[in-house]
């Protein structure tokens, strides 16, 4: 959402609908911390503050106490650059779930050399590394597409928690995603949590988008659970 008039008017649509509701950086430069306050009071829901920190450890710690001041359930932090900053997150977190990203769903391995990033790596294999990093610093999870979320849950403890982007139904546009799966895929591989944004908000019917997406979970659980 670009302002906080859309935002009041999709968590009025889908507070019935879904779990949490993510506030990312194009509302929160918008509107400000305000909005977190907002969300929350308007949806009764759990809020997930995506604003991808990125900076030296004493910075990144005092945004994340300003973050667990306005009541953010879920926090995200890149996971880039090492477990120093990860760490100053984590120590700073207090009740609020501080979530590694690992590697965006824009980025497929094609892209890793202008990101400087070695092509040893694969996307599989360098989340698997970023993912442990976060969870040695203290992090609560990660942010990783479901095409890795199987390997990361094999290799991590089931408690870590793992949260999926880049998701679209079978029909959905992909957009600017690149490493993408369906709902059903990303909670079969181990996701505890979806986002799931263009997907909801550009349909003609948004609870009933929520409710389809909904109902591929549930599916998804219920098969993970036999």
């Amino acid at each position: 959402m670009p302002d906080l008039e859309g935002a009041r008017k999709y968590v009025g649509l889908l507070k019935d609908h879904v779990g949490v509701f993510k506030v990312g950086l194009e509302l929160f430069v918008a509107c400000g911390p305000e909005v977190v306050r907002t969300v929350r009071e308007k949806g009764g829901k759990g809020v997930f503050l995506d604003l991808k920190f990125h900076d030296i450890p004493e910075t990144v710690k005092g945004a994340v106490r300003s973050a667990v001041a306005l009541g953010a359930d879920f926090m995200t932090v890149h996971a880039s650059d090492g477990s120093s900053m990860l760490r100053a997150a984590s120590e700073a977190a207090g009740n609020t779930k501080v979530l590694g990203v690992t590697v965006l769903t824009s980025l497929s391995r094609e892209s890793f050399p202008d990101a400087g990033i070695d092509k040893k790596f694969t996307p599989e294999s360098l989340v698997l590394h970023r993912a442990g990093v976060a969870k040695a610093a203290g992090c609560a999870g990660v942010v990783c597409s479901g095409l890795e979320a199987k390997a990361v849950r094999s290799a991590l403890c089931p408690d870590f928690l793992i949260v999926t982007p880049g998701v679209r139904m079978a029909e959905d546009a992909r957009g600017d995603q690149k490493r993408i799966v369906t709902p059903f895929e990303a909670v079969s591989n181990g996701a505890d949590y979806i986002v799931v944004g263009r997907p909801i908000r550009d349909s003609k019917d948004p609870a009933g988008a929520a409710e389809k997406i909904a109902s591929e979970i549930e599916r998804a659980t219920r098969d993970r659970a036999r």
